[in-house]
């Protein structure tokens, strides 16, 4: 099999996880997010989602591999969580939406721990379908991106 044409699909289907992949192959699968990190630190990172549901999507990644949830230590998932709702709040005021709603959707071992942070606006309807808005393309917003670096970096 040609690796430049691997999928997440794909190596999904192969029962491997494609962040951890990702990760040992020098972000080959999605590429460089270096300039969309808003936090960084040895349990977990956060940045802003290459390709989003809305302005402002953003996950919160175990570094370590955990298949989902039930599996994270306890310390760690309150850490993220936690964690969580700070950056919630601190989107909500950045981007001016209405509301951040919290989703995570690891459902196999192949998956990877991450908390997804998704806006939505007071144009938008409310309820689950904004778990599943059609993807954007990414446009990087400097001003918002560092905005939020310092906010975080305050609390």
């Amino acid at each position: 099999m040609n690796e430049e044409n691997l999928t997440p699909a794909m190596l999904t289907d192969m029962g491997i996880c494609p962040t951890c992949y990702d990760k040992e192959h020098n972000h080959s699968l999605y590429g460089d997010n270096t300039e969309k990190m808003l936090f960084e630190n040895d349990l977990f990172e956060c940045f802003l989602v290459g390709n989003p549901r809305a302005n402002g999507h953003t996950i919160i990644s175990s570094k370590k591999h955990y298949k989902d949830m039930m599996e994270i230590p306890d310390d760690l998932c309150r850490e993220i969580f936690v964690f969580s709702k700070k950056l919630m709040n601190i989107i909500k005021k950045v981007y001016n939406s209405e509301s951040v709603y919290l989703c995570t959707m690891c459902d196999g071992p192949m998956n990877h721990f991450h908390v997804q942070l998704i806006p939505r606006y007071d144009y938008e309807k409310r309820g689950s379908k904004n778990f599943v808005k059609e993807r954007k393309e990414y446009v990087e917003d400097i001003e918002k991106r560092d905005k939020i670096r310092k906010l975080l970096k305050e609390e």
